[in-house]
Formats: C-alpha cells, sequence, structure tokens
C-alpha cells in the first residue's frame, strides 16, 4: 500500500503550508505497507437529504434540507458511480451505512423527521441485491452498527469509504476504522463536504494519520491489483 504521490494534485495543496507537509515528511507520517487481500466499498450517507435531488448551489440546496451538500454532493457522486462499477465488476463487496431517521446532530435546523425521499439513496449509486445496508445513528459507519461482523464474515481486510461529509462521517468512519485494524483508503473525489477547507483539511489529516487517499483513477488501479491478488 502506498500513500498518496507528490505527483498528483491533493485536496490540500494550497491550503496545508509547506512548513507543515515538511514536518509531516520529517516525522515519518503516511508510511506505507504491502496491500491487503480482500476489499470493500463503503458508501456513507448518499442519500438525497446529502445531495438534494438536483445539483444547487449551497446557497439553495439547504432548503431542500438542512444537511444538503449541494453541487459538491453530485460531483462525488459522478464519481462514485465510477468506483462503484468498478467493484462490481471485481466481484468485491459494497456496503450503505446510512442515515436512520434517529441520526443525531447538533444542527438546530434539523427537522425531527425526514421524508422517504429524502431519506433514499442516490438513484446513480443505489444499491442492487447482494449489498448490505447498514442503518447508522451516529456519524460512524462502525458505532453501534453490525459492520465489523459483516466485514469480518466476507473476510475483508480493506475498506474504500466514499460519500459524505468529509469532516463528518467520512472521518469518524475511517478512524474507527483504523482503530479496528482495517487497511483504509479514501478516493477523495468521491468525497462531499458543505465546506471546501473542512473537506481538504480533514483529506490531509486522514492521509497522513489513518490511510492513504487517493484519486478515482488511483483506486481503480488498486482494485485491479486486488483482482489481480485473488485470482
Amino acid at each position: 500500500m502506498s500513500s498518496s504521490s507528490t505527483q498528483e494534485t491533493m485536496p490540500w495543496d494550497g491550503i496545508v503550508p509547506e512548513e507543515t507537509l515538511e514536518h509531516y515528511r520529517k516525522s515519518g507520517f503516511a508510511g506505507s505497507k504491502a496491500l491487503g487481500k480482500k476489499p470493500a466499498l463503503l458508501i456513507i450517507d448518499v442519500q438525497y437529504a446529502t445531495s438534494g435531488e438536483v445539483p444547487l448551489p449551497l446557497s439553495e440546496a439547504t432548503s431542500y434540507h438542512p444537511m444538503s451538500c449541494g453541487e459538491e454532493a453530485w460531483r462525488a457522486i459522478s464519481h462514485i458511480e465510477v468506483i462503484l462499477k468498478k467493484f462490481r465488476e471485481c466481484g468485491f463487496p459494497v456496503l450503505y451505512p446510512h442515515i436512520f431517521p434517529q441520526f443525531r446532530t447538533k444542527n438546530a435546523r434539523m427537522p425531527n423527521k425526514y421524508s422517504a425521499k429524502q431519506l433514499e439513496i442516490v438513484r446513480e449509486v443505489a444499491p442492487q441485491e447482494g449489498d448490505i445496508l447498514v442503518p447508522k445513528t451516529c456519524p460512524s459507519a462502525f458505532f453501534a452498527t453490525p459492520l465489523v461482523k459483516y466485514l469480518n464474515e466476507l473476510g475483508v481486510d480493506t475498506v474504500f469509504t466514499v460519500g459524505n461529509t468529509t469532516s463528518g462521517c467520512i472521518r469518524a468512519s475511517v478512524v474507527d476504522a483504523a482503530s479496528y485494524a482495517f487497511d483504509v483508503f479514501v478516493p477523495y473525489e468521491g468525497c462531499y463536504d458543505r465546506s471546501p477547507i473542512s473537506h481538504a483539511v480533514n483529506l490531509f489529516d486522514i492521509d497522513k494519520k489513518y490511510g492513504p487517499v487517493v484519486s478515482t483513477k488511483r483506486t481503480l488501479e488498486l482494485l485491479d491489483q486486488f483482482s489481480e491478488k485473488a485470482s
């Protein structure tokens, strides 16, 4: 497993100072290790409540639901489609941790209930037969859910996480995945957030501390490597 390549433009470029980047390099963060044996894809909270039913600027999107991330969501969904297609072609498992009606938040604007449509997983990346739905009531996909049980039963040792928000449910899930000793990859183009700065800085932290942050292109290459190992 390799960390993000300096040859790629990363989301935090131009945001995290070079002095900080150099400190992390000298301190040995973002090391590498061998690729695991079997990956799974976690598509986290890609529901209409977080994307809206059509792409809208954030200032308009929140009128549909306070959790909406607007156009950023739809940009990410186009990448999730590509990654999801590759996972299916390779025969690797796909799981959907998703917002349950009792999802807890500090947002005072959050309604007590969601509409049925708002809770739907976006059609472009919707589950198929054999995929696993994992309802959750907290940011982490692992907290008080059977996700670890599912992953262990499937023989998974590596998770790729996409969805939203980068600074919330993605980061919380990544930290817990690493705590449970799963290898973690985060395809950054498949993640979205309502705050560009939070998106970038949290991806930087994830890459340096928990697992490589990679492009969609690199994700597809890694899945080919996993397939070759499995054959």
